[in-house]
């Protein structure tokens, strides 16, 4: 249905902000991502029936990758060049399956269909209102067919790019650094995480995505620094990490207040929400413990849940597993595993090693983004360090195989190729 109208501290804060977002994503990129809700769709030919995307940088000056990995097959499908330092991606249902991908590093948006690598459209996201600085997105979502939303850090701003025409048509104000983003199932409201920087504190936005108007500040909220957003399944409720205060917050989205709270521990850093048991998933690599959270009430009872430098968390749809990335650095290394609990109670089934590689990616210490697909066969954990995308089977929780990322723009001291760094693994139809 089209829309109603198809929708630091300014210099050297704004600057440093803009610096901190280059100097994370030259790495690894941001760790406050939860993994998109995909959208199934027909596929586009029977033996493509799942998908994983892995979103790859390749340094500050050379455009990125996202690979497409047949589920059934292991195997990469096709490859699409994307923009500098990508962050982060959500797929949208709108004339197929579009996969949206935010690169930090040129202000732009890259699109193209998750089954075939072209072509790939560019949306140029506008320059600062004040300062014409570049835009920094790190952030996409949707759960709309005709627009999809993109914080923009280094402006301040979320952007609306509409799907019909592939133009960042609007933008909304938002507070200090908007890092993540999370739009309710029923398109009614859009709630963006800003972690605020220096001597501002955060905040948490709450836009009515019709007409790109924002609500009243939240009711019976205090906010240090949030940096991850997730909604219910049914629409009713948003629940806000603050990493400054390791509280995570149930907001009643319709009366915009806060009514109910539960901490993860100062240093929470990431947080997915489970569809399949109703649950919120935050990892602390603080603390070293992963949280459950049960909110199916406002009550947020909580399971804890012991792991050393947890990174990032996948559930399994069927609801039988979740899946936990951890590393360790020890004397340069960065030492990699996958954590496997049993969702009924919280026990510890296995654990995976992955891998033990040279410390090379700005993250602490490393990027493992990690991602279930649909059809709960798979798991895969994107390696910035190693360079690689390590596939899980959950038939035997054991490693199937370490893919390489594609090929970067340098080559090693004795002249072999070199890796790009997968900074994003995004779980498809």
């Amino acid at each position: 249905m089209q829309k109603l109208v198809a929708r630091g501290l300014i210099t050297r804060a704004r600057a440093a902000a803009v610096l901190f977002v280059m100097l994370i994503c030259s790495g690894c990129g941001e760790t406050f991502r939860p993994v998109a809700t995909p959208i199934a769709p027909n596929p586009p030919n029977p033996s493509f029936a799942h998908v994983a995307l892995v979103i790859s940088s390749n340094g500050p000056d050379n455009p990125g990758a996202s690979t497409s990995i047949d589920v059934s097959g292991d195997t990469a499908v096709s490859q699409s060049t994307v923009g500098l330092m990508p962050v982060h991606a959500a797929i949208v249902q709108n004339n197929g399956i579009r996969v949206y991908v935010a690169n930090s590093g040129d202000g732009t948006v890259s699109v193209f269909s998750s089954s075939s690598a072209t072509p790939v459209s560019t949306v140029s996201l506008p320059t600062g209102p004040y300062n014409n600085t570049q835009a920094s997105p790190v952030f996409v979502n949707s759960t709309e067919a005709d627009a999809v939303w993109v914080a923009d850090a280094a402006n301040n701003q979320v952007d609306e790019i509409l799907t019909s025409n592939g133009i960042a048509a609007y933008q909304v104000a938002v507070g200090v650094d908007p890092v993540a983003l999370a739009e309710t199932p029923n398109t009614q409201k859009l709630f963006v995480a800003n972690r605020g920087s220096g001597g501002s504190g955060g905040s948490v936005t709450s836009i009515n995505p019709s007409d790109r108007s924002l609500n009243p500040p939240i009711a019976n909220a205090t906010w240090i620094s949030p940096v991850a957003v997730a909604v219910r399944a049914d629409s009713q409720r948003a629940y806000v990490l603050d990493q400054g205060s390791g509280m995570v917050s149930a907001i009643d989205t319709f009366a915009g207040a806060v009514v109910g709270s539960a901490s993860a521990g100062v240093g929470a850093n990431f947080m997915v929400y489970d569809p399949t048991l109703n649950r919120v998933y935050v990892a602390n690599p603080v603390a070293n413990t992963v949280t459950l959270l049960d909110v199916s009430s406002d009550a947020l009872s909580a399971v804890v849940i012991p792991i050393a430098h947890p990174v990032s968390v996948a559930a399994l749809p069927d609801g039988s597993r979740v899946y936990i990335s951890s590393a360790t650095v020890s004397a340069g290394n960065v030492i990699s595993q996958v954590t496997v609990i049993n969702a009924s109670d919280g026990s510890l089934k296995t654990a995976i090693p992955l891998n033990t590689v040279k410390q090379g990616c700005v993250a602490n210490p490393s990027e493992l983004e990690i991602a279930a697909s649909a059809d709960s066969t798979r798991v895969y954990v994107g390696n910035c360090d190693a360079g690689n995308v390590s596939i899980i089977t959950t038939l035997t929780d054991s490693l199937v195989l370490q893919m390489p990322a594609p090929q970067a723009a340098g080559v090693a001291s004795d002249g072999s190729p070199l890796p790009q760094n997968p900074v994003f693994v995004l779980a498809g139809p």
